[in-house]
C-alpha cells in the first residue's frame, strides 16, 4: 500500500503503473494521474468516479473489462495483467465454495454472455457467491447491447474502488465508500430477510426507463452495493424493480405480485435507502437511512 501524498509524488510512469493495477483503460489512467495532486480521500474517489462516468466512453470500458478473467477462471490471470492476480484471486474467494453445478452452470452462462455483447462478464464479485453470481448474469442477459454496457461498466467501476482501497493507505473509510443507493428486502410473512431476488435499478432518460444497476439481495436481503462509490445520482426520475415471482417459487409461496416497482425522485446528494417489506398479498415502502 501507499499513501495519497506518495500517489501525489510518483512520476507520471510510477503513478501509471500504480494505476493500472486498478484499471487498465488508459485514458482513466491518464485524466487521473493529470488531476493529481489529490488533496483528500474523498477528492480521489469523488475525481475517479467523475472522470470515469462522465469522461470515458464505451471503448474505454470495454478496454477495462480485458484486464479481468472470467469469474470463476482466476488462472487466466496468469497469462496478462500478472500485477492484478492476487487481488482478483481474494475478490474471486467464494468461488471455492460452490458445487460443481454451479461452476458449470456459470462456466455456460459466461461463455453465452461473451457470444452475445463481445465482452467477458464484469461483475464486483467481492463478497458474492456464485449462486448470487449466477442469478446476476442469468438477469442481464435479457439486456441489448446499449443496456448492459451501463451496466458492465458500473460494475467495472465498483472493482475499481475496491482496488483503489487495496492500493492507497487509509482509504477504506464507509462514509467515503458507501453507495449513493442501498436496499433491503424483507419478507413480512415469514419474518425473514428476502434472498437472491433480483433487483434493477433504472433511470427516466428521453421518456425510456433504462437499467444502470442490476444486483441480488444477500442472506440479509441486502444490496450494498447498488452504485459505485462516488458515483452519485444526477436529480431525476429513478425506479427499483423487485423481481419477486422467482423469490416465491423458491419458497414454495403463491405471491399476488411478480414483481414489485418502487418509483422515487432523487433530489440531493444524500444517501437513499429504498427498502422493501413484502408479504404475498401486499407490500410498503419508505425512505430509510
Amino acid at each position: 500500500m501507499i499513501t495519497l501524498d506518495t500517489l501525489n509524488a510518483l512520476s507520471n510512469d510510477e503513478a501509471y503503473d500504480k494505476l493500472e493495477g486498478c484499471c487498465v483503460a488508459t485514458n482513466w489512467i491518464n485524466k487521473m494521474i493529470r488531476s493529481r495532486p489529490f488533496s483528500s480521500h474523498q477528492e480521489l474517489i469523488t475525481n475517479a468516479a467523475s472522470i470515469w462516468y462522465e469522461d470515458c466512453s464505451a471503448d474505454d470500458y470495454k478496454e477495462a473489462f480485458t484486464g479481468h478473467p472470467k469469474i470463476g477462471d482466476v488462472n487466466s490471470l496468469k497469462e496478462k495483467y500478472a500485477s492484478t492476480k492476487e487481488w482478483a484471486g481474494d475478490e474471486q474467494s467464494k468461488m471455492a465454495a460452490a458445487n460443481s453445478d454451479t461452476i458449470d452452470a456459470l462456466a455456460s452462462a459466461n461463455q453465452d454472455y461473451e457470444d452475445k455483447f463481445g465482452y467477458i462478464f464484469i461483475v464486483s464479485a467481492s463478497g458474492k457467491s456464485a449462486e448470487e453470481m449466477l442469478a446476476i448474469i442469468n438477469s442481464r442477459m435479457r439486456h441489448d447491447s446499449a443496456d448492459e454496457i451501463t451496466i458492465a461498466m458500473n460494475e467495472q467501476h465498483k472493482i475499481t474502488v475496491i482496488r483503489l482501497v487495496k492500493l492507497i493507505e487509509g482509504l477504506a473509510d464507509t462514509s467515503l465508500l458507501k453507495s449513493h443507493i442501498t436496499t433491503h428486502a424483507l419478507d413480512t410473512a415469514l419474518g425473514l430477510p428476502i434472498y437472491k431476488v433480483n433487483i434493477i435499478l433504472k433511470s427516466r432518460i428521453d421518456k425510456i426507463w433504462r437499467p444502470i444497476s442490476v444486483g441480488v439481495t444477500n442472506k440479509d436481503g441486502r444490496i450494498s452495493d447498488v452504485l459505485a462509490p462516488g458515483y452519485v445520482l444526477k436529480r431525476g426520475s429513478y425506479k427499483m424493480i423487485f423481481m419477486t415471482k422467482d423469490y416465491y417459487n423458491a419458497t414454495n409461496q403463491t405471491g399476488f405480485y411478480p414483481q414489485v416497482s418502487i418509483q422515487f425522485n432523487v433530489t440531493d446528494n444524500s444517501h437513499y435507502h429504498i427498502p422493501l417489506l413484502l408479504n404475498p398479498y401486499g407490500y410498503s415502502t419508505y425512505r430509510g437511512s
